[in-house]
């Protein structure tokens, strides 16, 4: 069985490139835009025609949320009609896709976890287009499979633990937002989460339930309470002050509460998900070897 992955060199799916060996039976072809340009639609046809995967992990994403918002033709292109086109492939050639999707589609004014069927209400560029991309998806391929998670970091590529790390280490005192509230999510967590849908669905083909998903780590946090653990656990001193997001405004508008619900992905799938921090201190463990 072949497992398409986009967006291969991004956090996510790095994380799945690592991990991929342990998953035997599956021949994994890694695509970043230099081996397959997804805004390509002739191109992507061809190759998926070729090659004929039986599953599409689609990490590729427009993902720099401010500049979204004056950059909105490219973020539609690729988080809104990128996904409708592979949802079409796939309805031909009969394969499964999973497609990563983001809590940015909710406008953060609940105070319970995010459920499934909640009402989406997106605030930002990057969210309508993100919503948009699951809706036409689904319009193309009703076996969809879709995750929605939030604040992820790895290893790989750019995120928050990497910058409180190199912030923390230069200077003496940083101002970091405290009324925005969440769960981080470790990249190669999520990387495990959808490896062992497919693994299972591979061994028992009915295993597969189609659908939108939720997956972040457990607990809550604000992004002051995440940099704070991110250098307690680094032994950094450095003296964060929590601010309120008007004090840090920006182009594109972050949901006030995104965290999310995970009960459906671990009642279907058996999926099961570490702590947050036990989760961090890991993955600090692996940037310090």
């Amino acid at each position: 069985m072949k497992v398409l992955v986009t967006g291969a060199n991004g956090q996510l799916g790095s994380e799945i490139q690592s991990r991929a060996s342990e998953f035997s039976g599956l021949e994994f072809l890694f695509t970043d835009v230099n081996e397959l340009d997804l805004t390509d639609f002739n191109a992507v046809k061809l190759y998926c025609e070729k090659e004929k995967p039986s599953f599409i992990i689609n990490c590729a994403a427009y993902t720099a949320v401010d500049v979204a918002e004056t950059d909105g033709e490219l973020a539609t292109l690729i988080n809104t009609k990128v996904p409708a086109f592979l949802g079409k492939i796939s309805k031909s050639l009969g394969c499964r896709v999973i497609h990563v999707s983001t809590d940015y589609v909710f406008d953060g004014l609940s105070c319970l976890p995010y459920v499934e069927t909640d009402l989406v209400d997106p605030d930002s560029v990057y969210g309508k287009t993100k919503l948009n991309g699951e809706i036409a998806l689904v319009k193309e391929d009703s076996s969809a499979l879709i995750i929605r998670t939030s604040w992820l970091y790895s290893t790989y590529g750019k995120n928050f633990l990497k910058t409180m790390i190199k912030l923390g280490e230069e200077r003496d005192e940083l101002k970091v937002v405290a009324d925005q509230v969440g769960t981080p999510t470790y990249a190669a967590d999520l990387a495990d989460a959808i490896l062992t849908i497919i693994a299972k669905t591979k061994a028992n083909p009915s295993a597969w339930k189609a659908g939108i998903y939720h997956y972040s780590n457990e607990g809550v946090c604000s992004w002051y309470d995440f940099a704070k653990a991110i250098h307690e656990i680094c032994n950094i001193e450095c003296n964060v002050h929590p601010i309120t997001t008007e004090e840090y405004p920006t182009p594109a508008k972050r949901p006030a509460y995104s965290v999310l619900n995970k009960s459906k992905i671990k009642r279907n799938f058996g999926v099961k998900i570490p702590y947050w921090r036990d989760s961090l201190k890991l993955c600090i463990s692996k940037l310090k070897a």
